[in-house]
Parts: C-alpha cells; sequence; structure tokens
C-alpha cells in the first residue's frame, strides 16, 4: 500500500460544550492539518495522487473554517468541535471532493504536542 501525506493549516476559535475545564471557554488554535490518501496501485506517472491536488482540495475544505467560530458552523453546531470531530469533518469533506483517489485519514494537531486522527469506518 502507497500512502502520501500533505499539510495545511488553518486559524479558529471554538469552546468545548459539556466540558468541564477551561477548554469550555471560548478560544482560539492554529491549527495544523495533515490529510493521507493511499492506493495499492500508482497511476500512470508513479504516484498515488499529484501533491499539488491533494493539497488544494484539503486547502478547499480548510477555508469553510479558515477565521471562524466552529461552535457557529452548521456542522458544529450538533456536533462539539472537538479535534476529533473536525478530523472527521474535513475527511468527510475530502472523501466527497474531487480528489480522485482514497482518503486514508485525516489527523488534526491543536498544539504541536496533542492531536485526533480519523481513518474512516
Amino acid at each position: 500500500m502507497y500512502e502520501v501525506k500533505v499539510k495545511s493549516s488553518f486559524s479558529a476559535a471554538h469552546n468545548l460544550r459539556d466540558y468541564h475545564g477551561k477548554c469550555e471557554n471560548v478560544h482560539g488554535h492554529n491549527w495544523i492539518v495533515e490529510a493521507a490518501a493511499a492506493s495499492s496501485k500508482l497511476n500512470k506517472q508513479g504516484m498515488v495522487i499529484d501533491f499539488t491536488i491533494l493539497k488544494k482540495a484539503l486547502k478547499d475544505v480548510l477555508t469553510e473554517l479558515d477565521h471562524s467560530d466552529l461552535n457557529e458552523h452548521s456542522y458544529f453546531k450538533k456536533v462539539n468541535p472537538s479535534s476529533e470531530n473536525i478530523a472527521k469533518f474535513i475527511y468527510d469533506r475530502l472523501k466527497v471532493s474531487s480528489v480522485k483517489c482514497q482518503v486514508s485519514s485525516v489527523t488534526v494537531w491543536e498544539t504541536d504536542a496533542s492531536c485526533a486522527e480519523y481513518r474512516g469506518d
């Protein structure tokens, strides 16, 4: 199995509902997002996918979240905007994007020492 990864970032505020601690207050992060795509075969250029295509697809999804209050986003009004749920949101958006390969995982770094990853079902 081959796997390629790209990274991008976005800045946003959020607060965790039903959390008893300081993260229940509105605060922000400079999120780092890593998206991976996998395939058992390479295309005729010898690639899983062109990095430029995967990076653009990721950036398109992150533009929707950048410089926003995630709690105000329609998806996160129903789903707590934890790193885990943000990773799933991005993964799901990439799965329906124009990327012509299998998105295998999305990792969301809330800080340089804390991340959550979603790999799909």
